[in-house]
């Protein structure tokens, strides 16, 4: 019995047919590659940080939580959902007199940092007394006092001016003259920043525009003084205020606000996204796997004959997935690591990643990856092994060379519960709106493509018959590869179910983005009614509004302030922070209604004032309020407040979801410049010193335009997604077809010619490109229908060409992987 030890089967097996593991290689490859690329960047986000640069003297920083807290429940239950802040919180500037008295600390310097306008280029602004701890210093004249400004080198060239002149500068206050007093050279933390102005520290907090607020305060210790325990002075000096205390690499987070989102952004792609990946690539590795044990199903068969154990079979499987799969794992993680540096640079290429953070490759994600495969294998090679591991010796080469009617009752069951819940969950995110048809329209595809996995051979034998039926009236090749398809509906069920996953999962990506991208456009383009548009990247002028209401010929001109608030949305204890567009105007609602429609469904925008705020219908249908209620919500520097709802319109997504006054705001944000100015009437030449004129369509194609470059995000997951399960299809269908020789062989012997032979397979490739296309749009539309209208309260918007594209990519590769193959095999073959 030495020759039936598993380890020398499996070894044999994987030495003599190195054939029948190539396929199971490659997907176990495949899985690797994109588990491992997820895990990266998922810890590449956990562990994110950037080094203090401004801050970099500072011993410890002073600043308040940059993140706004959901809390739900208590005790055990308790549940705190944060959610990133759009703007920069702010702490009390009088605490820095608490933190400079503490032992070892030399001084305490509240940081200010604001835009500032010169004509048409904009500067950085702060505090004179910053140059304590960025190393800013004087070049010639005497530090600013009140109506002072020093400027660096290339905020001189800018203005060109020198000390003693003076220059018209624009703040959150206003237009201002200022006194050039000196010329600094700008330190280490100002250098990225651009041309930079500092002001007295007296009149910076106002010309900021949060009197009394700090951004942050820096805290430099003694020399020799140990920062741990100046940290721990600073905290009990603190303790019973909001603000929090920030050390090491954690003071870099507080000047680099990105890293937050920077975080968010990696952790989202391989936390969510790669879960989803990480689900596909086990279905996918589990099908091929299980597909090449049940090839050899005639060699299990004849081991049981000759007298080999249930349990020498059952570990020889598990020993081919042992030789198999840890190198099948480690190869795939080379690629891997290389998908994660790509994916990785493309994010910081388009500012969504901090220059300063780098990619954090470590062993975990790839030993994960190799376990994961490893684990894979064994579970999907057990399953497939047991069968014919515990057929009776007498029976197990008849029950080889038939195949099995259905499929096991446990996972007949399985498969119904699947599809009896995806069909749950698509009624009851067509009963809901907003974030709660979205969220249950998640659960459709995962349990639905469940189904499809586990109901395989009994929809693959469904669709065989179908297509039976449009073709009995055919050709011997078309009606020969039917009832190929109906015999062997386990073999196409493997082919099929990669091909659904690509489709469904590809589509749904996609068409989710064009969807909620064409809708918004529809939004726009109706939605601004004014004659002109003026903008301006660095802001438009503090008094722009009045000189365009000067203008001759000008009825109505309303100024934007366009930033984010954050509201709480869902019910129970499963509530979440979401943010939500805001605009907020300098006019009133009337007025606004004469440049922008924003389709006013209930309610008065007249009404919108200090208290009082108009919100999109699918904002006020997630938050759960309507006309007269009160939506708490927090604005952009994290301050919670409770306005009255005196409107809900319909265009929030292209537009606004939230409009509020612009004074209610202003005092909430960094930069108070308004980034877009609507204007009815006038002529366009006497608005053109405030900033680009440009007119209602040319405004929405120029949005658009910008929202399309964020599109790529979403389109790069569907092609890494549909392009790992269209090469485990066409691997699937290649060992589908290797597998086949005998059966080639014969229809030779019986006088069927190469061509007949040819075009019987591709009737067969059609069938399971077909039905993989059906199958995966019909799971889409499922997914997208509630998706859809929850987001944007409309149907789904599919492109016809974009669609064809992904069909005719999903016919052509079935064909191809099943001729090639094909070909190579009958050329092997009996002339």
């Amino acid at each position: 019995m030495k020759s039936l030890a598993p380890n020398g089967l499996a070894r044999a097996a994987v030495r003599f047919k190195p054939a029948s593991f190539a396929g199971t290689f490659v997907a176990l490859m495949m899985s690797a590659l994109i588990v491992c690329a997820c895990g990266i960047l998922l810890e590449t986000g956990a562990r994110a940080s950037v080094p203090a640069e401004r801050y970099a003297k500072s011993a410890v920083v002073v600043a308040a939580d940059q993140y706004a807290h959901v809390v739900t429940g208590s005790g055990d239950s308790r549940s705190d959902s944060p959610g990133l802040l759009p703007d920069t919180a702010r702490v009390d500037a009088a605490l820095t007199h608490k933190a400079a008295r503490v032992p070892q600390v030399k001084s305490a310097v509240p940081d200010f940092t604001f835009p500032v306008r010169e004509g048409d280029g904009a500067l950085t602004g702060h505090g004179w007394g910053s140059h304590a701890f960025t190393d800013a210093g004087l070049v010639s004249g005497t530090a600013p006092r009140t109506g002072e400004v020093v400027l660096d080198e290339a905020a001189a060239r800018a203005v060109k001016a020198g000390v003693g002149d003076t220059v018209s500068l624009e703040t959150a206050t206003g237009r201002a003259e200022f006194r050039i007093s000196g010329l600094a050279e700008a330190g280490s933390g100002d250098v990225p920043r651009g041309a930079t102005g500092w002001f007295s520290d007296a009149q910076a907090p106002a010309l900021a525009g949060h009197p009394g607020k700090a951004d942050a305060i820096a805290v430099l210790a003694k020399p020799g003084a140990d920062a741990d325990a100046v940290a721990d002075g600073v905290q009990k000096a603190l303790a019973g205020t909001r603000a929090k205390v920030y050390t090491g690499d954690d003071r870099g987070a507080v000047e680099e606000h990105g890293l937050g989102y920077a975080k968010e952004t990696l952790t989202g792609l391989g936390g969510s996204f790669g879960g989803i990946a990480a689900v596909v690539a086990v279905f996918t590795a589990a099908g091929t796997v299980a597909l090449s044990v049940a090839q050899r199903a005639r060699e299990f068969a004849l081991l049981r004959a000759i007298g080999a154990t249930p349990r020498q079979i059952r570990r020889a499987v598990a020993a081919e997935a042992l030789l198999v799969a840890p190198l099948a794992g480690l190869v795939g993680c080379l690629p891997g690591v290389g998908l994660a540096h790509w994916w990785f640079g493309q994010l910081k290429d388009r500012g969504a990643i901090p220059e300063a953070v780098d990619l954090h490759v470590s062993f975990i994600p790839l030993v994960v990856a190799v376990c994961l495969g490893l684990l894979t294998a064994l579970v999907a090679g057990w399953a497939a092994g047991r069968r014919p591991a515990k057929t009776k010796p007498g029976q197990a080469l008849t029950d080889a060379s038939v195949e099995r009617l259905r499929p096991g009752v446990i996972r007949t069951g399985l498969g119904i519960g699947a599809l009896v819940g995806g069909g749950f969950l698509t009624g009851l995110a067509a009963r809901s709106a907003g974030d709660d048809a979205a969220n249950a329209a998640l659960g459709v595809v995962m349990l639905f493509m469940l189904a499809v996995a586990l109901l395989g051979p009994l929809v693959a034998r469904l669709c065989a018959t179908l297509f039976g039926l449009a073709l009995r009236d055919g050709s011997a090749a078309a009606s020969l590869a039917a009832a190929n398809s109906r015999t062997n509906a386990r073999r196409m069920a493997s082919a099929i179910t990669p091909i659904v996953l690509a489709m469904a999962f590809a589509s749904t990506l996609v068409f989710l983005h064009t969807s909620e991208s064409h809708v918004a456009a529809q939004q726009l383009r109706v939605g601004v009614t004014a004659d002109h548009v003026v903008t301006d990247p660095v802001g438009l002028p503090a008094d722009a509004v009045s000189r365009a209401v000067r203008s001759p010929g000008v009825d109505v001109a309303v100024g934007l302030l366009a930033t984010q608030v954050l509201v709480p949305v869902g019910s129970g204890g499963d509530r979440w922070l979401e943010g939500a567009a805001t605009q907020g105007i300098s006019g009133s609602g009337a007025q606004l209604a004469k440049v922008q429609d924003l389709d006013v469904r209930r309610g008065d925008l007249d009404r919108v004032g200090r208290g009082r705020i108009a919100i999109d219908r699918t904002l006020a249908t997630s938050a759960k309020v309507g006309i007269g209620d009160k939506l708490p919500l927090y604005l952009p520097d994290g301050t919670k407040v409770s306005p009255e709802v005196v409107a809900v319109y319909g265009r929030g997504l292209g537009l606004a979801a939230v409009t509020m006054d612009r004074a209610s705001l202003a005092a909430h944000v960094t930069s108070g410049f308004d980034g877009t100015l609507l204007v009815r009437g006038g002529d366009a030449r006497a608005l053109a010193p405030l900033g680009k004129v440009t007119d209602a369509s040319g405004y929405a194609v120029e949005r658009t335009t910008d929202s399309e470059l964020n599109a790529w995000a979403n389109y790069t997951m569907a092609a890494v997604l549909g392009g790992f399960a269209a090469v485990a299809a066409a691997n699937t269908l290649v060992m589908t077809v290797l597998d086949r020789r005998r059966e080639l062989d014969m229809l030779r012997l019986v006088g069927a010619t190469r061509v007949q032979v040819m075009r019987m397979l591709r009737w067969e490739g059609l069938l399971v490109a077909t039905a993989g296309v059906v199958l995966g749009t019909s799971i889409a539309v499922a997914t997208l229908i509630p998706m859809t209208r929850g987001l944007t309260g409309e149907s789904p918007y599919i492109p016809p060409l974009v669609y064809g594209a992904f069909a005719a990519a999903a016919v052509g590769l079935g064909l191809l992987a099943v001729s090639l193959p094909a070909q190579a095999v009958l050329r092997e073959g009996r002339a």
